[in-house]
């Protein structure tokens, strides 16, 4: 796609150039004229971070175009962060992957970054101020351009060039006249056409915006203007508002559209939303688009129709759904916009801190609680960009909801503090790499060789990845035809085949990155041929390659060992091997030996530490014998410690104690390696990497309250033994602090009762009570009060000798131990205080205390006085009766008890409370109530009119309390019901009135008190009889109405269309006497019990429910109402449609 690059400036007319130019001349004159595109107007010179800035370009609406930018790679710290934006804040980067992409190329010659936007199908809303910021680690810049989109044109030119034709038809072209009449007749008029479509064009201006931003304003309340051209970017807000002013003044009420989609709906990311509108009509088509796209229904994507309404439901939507919607019915859009909102990304599992060496693989894993999660890396608060993972050696990875950091060969500039962040959280872990100390497994040995033979050197290591150089006599030795050099695992080996004169000399192998190195010198060992007579005694020619001493050789378990003895003699001697004192023969295994004609030799493969031994050859022959001993030790890393454990702990430390291990493999023990876990864990962590040497080690830096497993290494000259067992777990834990706020309550003669607050710090292991101690005034020596810790924050000491003085002390107890002691500050006086008697009488029974019979009676006195006082209870100065009241005394309050009160039981009690000469005395004025009896004597005293005149005498039982009032009630003779006619009647008469002339009444009246009205009631002896005065009753003649009539229908069934699946009702309503018997038919045939329909009848009005129908419950419905007297008919037809 060619870059749009500014338009150059056009040459201006020369009035008085010829009206015919030859075109060469003006092919020669054009490039003169039009400035070189580096020198347009609007080029500026390359400032900060830009080498060349976005140029601001002119487009035709549905072209693309390319913004390309050059940034100095010198002038960056890193890879910069790119980000281009319309307006001041609307970020092009959610925009990508529709019509605009983006590119970044690094020349890593040059160190030029090239930036490339492309916007495909350029439409009228792109057009507006552009912005481009870059941010790197230390540098941040931003500059600013524009894009202007034209309509497409029409070639205006061409039409007026075809205007500017010959006169002449047919004749040549260089022949006839110019028409120049048809030539200003045309330009007229486009002139014209011209000035009216730049008018139009400034009507229909649409300021840059898009049209669904224009839809969306269109909807939106005026207060959310400002926050809508903040979310997309427009800066003219007065043209904004202009337009759309102009815009709700044209605003034509849709035909389609009764109710429209709301302007924007939010949605939590995972959720299911509901765009719901309303068509005018049910049978217009209606479709859906996304982002111009028409949707389809799917399981992602649901459509409902009822009704009217036309619902699109959107299922567990996500960042894709996040876009524009529209409806469209024919001609008419309907838009909204669906703004998916992302869920906080919570981080479940975070990192942990790890120790490693060089060359480890690292794996640092994190846990979120999204999958596909974005999280962000950091190390050192610089973030760690997956595209430069290739330069930084290491790689992310993502498994479900898990994201890892992968280091495959960690160095230590990998070392540092690790963070991760996601939008609702964070966390960090720190990253320790440690450098390996190379140890040397087995040395180099020299070596004496004769001419051709071959000479091999060999050292082992304790890192299998470390590599080296080997020199001879400072000069680095190469590979050759007679020279070979090998690295096997730890072994590194150099082999010289046919050894020369010159190949004697010193060798070392160094290996890289270490401050170390390995010698041995290689004998050259020259044969002299002299004249030897035939008997020569045997000789041993011993080479030990490795020893330490004289004739002892010192090797590593598991390494090989090849003793080879030259042997000479004339005769050829015979040669025994002797393991201690016992002949060792065998010649195949483990151990054996192996026989040539000029050398024996003794092989371990593998050696034990069982091998360790003196080792003799003998060499016996006719001439003679020789006989030599070689001590072979073993030496291999020592045996674990042994009886680690931990024998105190702290807030945050352990002390942890071990012994030496019984073997130390043949080298003294030159420290010892720790290690520490959370119980549960696999995950070791090193707690020194220099050996220590002690036997004793603190631990520090752990939490408390987290149970813990540690280990001991020992080291030696060979290596590292196997981890020693795991201690017991333990748990760092302190003592808690020293109780709070101790204070005495209590003193009795022989007793102190104390209380106090829980320590202000507790700590992980909690506390399992308190002890308290005393100690006599006079003595220094602090007495346990219990022995058993006590769980509330109060104690009684017992048996204290009276009158003596004593300090009190209270410790908290935990696992760790015993707290600091809080202590009273004074000594405490163990004698008795003598307080005055004093009853706190509650204040609801300094009154009249009433309750009713059958009831539970409980009342609750506290006193005071020292020492416990003497309680007294009486009723009008006699002992109560204990069968029927108990009494229960405590040391601070009495209860006094009845189980079931009686009216027996009121009265005036007495409470005495006694010290010694000292009395405070209360009454308590109890009344047990109950219901009243009847009322007595009811009697009727006068009958007048419609009146009656009743009166009584109150009851003989009050029920122990004052009468407030009478309840009357009235029956007739004849039906004998009774009906209330006074309630609450204080006094003992009234008067009923409103009677019913000729009937008879009785009247009872009920007594009522505190407890409600009485059990029965009193009856009145007489009766009320309410005579007829002068009234005569005459029957008039009347002919009987005949209300008969035949059935007729008020309300006819009406016909119906229905929609499937939508259950609906059929209608009417019929009169007729007798009732008249109703029958339901669809197509003339009746219906009977059929579930689908249910037929009422309530006072004429009939209906049929018809349940959810389908297109087979279409048809003619009609109901036949028949009696005696005729019958009625009402029809209708039903339609059932199906929703497309």
């Amino acid at each position: 796609m060619p870059e749009a690059k500014p338009e150059a400036k056009k040459a201006p007319k020369d009035k008085d150039a010829p009206k015919e130019t030859p075109p060469k001349d003006a092919s020669a004159e054009a490039p003169k004229e039009a400035p070189p595109e580096d020198q347009s107007p609007t080029a500026e010179e390359p400032t900060g971070l830009f080498l060349k800035k976005p140029n601001s370009v002119s487009v035709e609406a549905g072209k693309d175009t390319v913004i390309v930018a050059k940034l100095n790679g010198k002038e960056l710290s890193g890879k910069p962060t790119i980000k281009w934006f319309k307006g001041k804040w609307l970020e092009l980067g959610i925009k990508s992957g529709t019509r605009f992409s983006f590119q970044e190329i690094h020349d890593s010659a040059s160190n030029v970054y090239t930036l490339e936007l492309r916007i495909g199908k350029v439409v009228l809303g792109d057009r507006g101020d552009y912005r481009l910021e870059v941010k790197s680690k230390d540098n941040c810049d931003s500059c600013g351009f524009n894009i202007d989109v034209e309509e497409p044109r029409q070639d205006a030119s061409g039409q007026s060039l075809e205007s500017f034709k010959r006169s002449g038809e047919r004749k040549p072209q260089g022949a006839g006249e110019l028409d120049f009449s048809s030539l200003l007749r045309k330009r007229e008029v486009a002139e014209e056409e011209e000035k009216k479509k730049k008018k139009k064009k400034s009507d229909d201006d649409d300021l840059g915006i898009p049209p669904e931003v224009w839809e969306l304003l269109k909807g939106a309340k005026k207060s959310e203007y400002e926050r809508i051209a903040f979310q997309y970017g427009i800066t003219d807000l007065r043209g904004m508002l202009k337009r759309l002013k102009k815009v709700k003044a044209e605003v034509k009420k849709s035909s389609a559209f009764t109710k429209k989609l709301d302007p924007a709906y939010y949605v939590d990311q995972g959720n299911k939303i509901k765009l719901v509108l309303e068509i005018s009509d049910p049978d217009l088509p209606l479709k859906w688009f996304k982002n111009g796209q028409e949707i389809k229904p799917t399981g992602k994507y649901m459509f409902e129709n009822v009704g009217k309404k036309r619902i699109l439901t959107i299922n567990k939507c996500t960042l894709a759904d996040d876009a524009a919607y529209e409806a469209v019915v024919n001609d008419e859009k309907c838009f909204t916009e669906v703004f998916v909102k992302v869920l906080p990304v919570l981080i479940i599992t975070p990192l942990e801190d790890q120790q490693v060496f060089v060359g480890d693989s690292v794996q640092m894993m994190v846990e979120v609680s999204e999958e596909e999660a974005e999280v962000i890396w950091m190390k050192d608060g610089v973030e760690m960009i997956p595209g430069d993972s290739r330069q930084a050696r290491y790689r992310f990875k993502k498994a479900g909801k898990r994201h890892i950091l992968i280091y495959p060969d960690v160095t230590q500039e990998d070392e540092g503090r690790y963070q991760v962040k996601t939008n609702g959280g964070q966390c960090e872990a720190e990253l320790i790499v440690g450098v390996k100390q190379l140890e040397v497994l087995q040395d180099i040995a020299d070596l004496t060789v004769k001419a051709s033979d071959q000479a091999v050197f060999a050292c082992e290591v304790s890192d299998e990845k470390v590599t080296g150089k080997w020199y001879r006599n400072r000069v680095e030795v190469r590979p050759s035809k007679r020279i070979t050099i090998s690295h096997t695992g730890r072994i590194h080996k150099l082999v010289v085949d046919d050894v020369h004169p010159e190949d004697e000399g010193d060798y070392t192998f160094v290996p890289d990155g270490y401050a170390l190195s390995l010698s041995a010198k290689l004998n050259f060992l020259e044969i002299k041929v002299e004249y030897v007579p035939k008997q020569e005694p045997p000789t041993i020619h011993l080479d030990c390659s490795g020893k330490t001493a004289e004739n002892s050789i010192v090797v590593v378990a598991g390494n090989k060992l090849r003793l080879n003895v030259a042997i000479t003699g004339e005769p050829p001697p015979v040669t025994t091997w002797l393991k201690g004192d016992e002949v060792f023969s065998a010649t195949e295994g483990r151990t054996r030996i192996e026989q040539r004609v000029d050398y024996s030799s003794f092989v371990m493969e593998s050696t034990e530490r069982s091998d360790e031994d003196r080792y003799t050859v003998k060499v016996a022959s006719s001439s003679g014998e020789c006989m030599t001993s070689i001590f072979v030790k073993i030496v291999d890393v020592p045996d674990p410690p042994e009886a680690v454990r931990v024998t105190s702990v702290g807030e945050d430390w352990a002390l942890l104690v071990w012994e030496p291990p019984k073997y130390d493999g043949g080298q003294p023990v030159t420290g010892y390696l720790l290690e520490r876990k959370k119980q549960g864990s696999y995950r070791w962590m090193k707690l020194n990497f220099e050996v220590f040497t002690d036997l004793t080690y603190e631990s520090t830096n752990m939490i408390e309250g987290i149970f813990y497993e540690m280990r001991v290494f020992a080291v030696n000259a060979i290596g590292v033994s196997q981890p020693s067992m795991n201690t017991k777990p333990f748990m760092p834990v302190a003592p808690t602090s020293e109780p709070q706020h101790l204070m005495v309550e209590d003193v009795t003669d022989t007793t102190a009762t104390l209380k106090w607050r829980p320590p202000e710090r507790i700590g992980g292991g909690g506390i399992d009570g308190y002890l308290v101690e005393y100690c006599l005034e006079g003595s220094n020596e602090w007495i346990p009060a219990n022995t058993d810790p006590v769980e509330r924050c109060g104690f009684t000491v017992k048996n204290l000798p009276t009158g003596a003085k004593i300090t009190f002390r209270v410790v908290g107890v935990n696992i760790a131990g015993r707290s600091k002691p809080a202590t009273l500050t004074q000594p405490v006086t163990i004698q008795e205080i003598v307080e005055k008697p004093k009853i706190r009488l509650p204040r609801h029974l300094r009154q009249t205390y009433i309750c009713k019979v059958g009831e539970q009676l409980n009342l609750l006195i506290p006193f005071q006085g020292k020492p416990r006082p003497k309680v007294v209870w009486t009723k009008g100065g006699a002992p109560l009766d204990s069968s029927r009241v108990h009494v229960r005394t405590s040391d601070t309050d009495t209860v006094l008890f009845v189980r079931q009160v009686a009216r027996s039981d009121s009265g005036e009690y007495e409470l005495s409370v006694q010290i010694e000469n000292m009395t405070d005395t209360a009454t308590i004025s109890i009344r047990v109530v109950e219901k009243a009896g009847p009322a007595e004597n009811v009697m009727v005293k006068d009958v007048w009119g419609t009146n009656a005149l009743v009166e009584w005498k109150p009851p003989r039982d009050d029920g122990n309390s004052e009468v407030t009032g009478y309840l009357i009630q009235k029956a007739d003779k004849k039906t004998m019901e009774w009906f209330t006619v006074y309630e609450h009647n204080r006094h003992i008469s009234c008067t009923v009135s409103d009677l019913i002339m000729g009937n008879e009444y009785y009247f009872r009246v009920y007594s009522e008190n505190i407890c409600g009205l009485s059990d029965s009631p009193g009856v009145s002896k007489n009766t009320a009889r309410i005579l007829k005065t002068g009234l005569t009753l005459k029957l008039f003649d009347y002919k009987e109405h005949d209300f008969r009539t035949a059935p007729k229908f008020l309300t006819p069934l009406i016909d119906r269309v229905v929609v499937a699946g939508y259950s609906t009702a059929l209608n009417c309503a019929v009169r007729g006497h007798p009732k008249p018997k109703v029958v339901w038919m669809k197509n003339k045939t009746e219906i009977h019990e059929d579930p689908k329909f249910l037929m009422t009848n309530h006072q004429g009005v009939l209906t049929l429910n018809i349940r959810r129908p389908s297109p087979f419950d279409a048809g003619t419905y009609s109901c036949r109402a028949v009696n005696e007297l005729g019958e009625a008919l009402a029809e209708c037809r039903l339609d059932v449609r199906v929703p497309q």
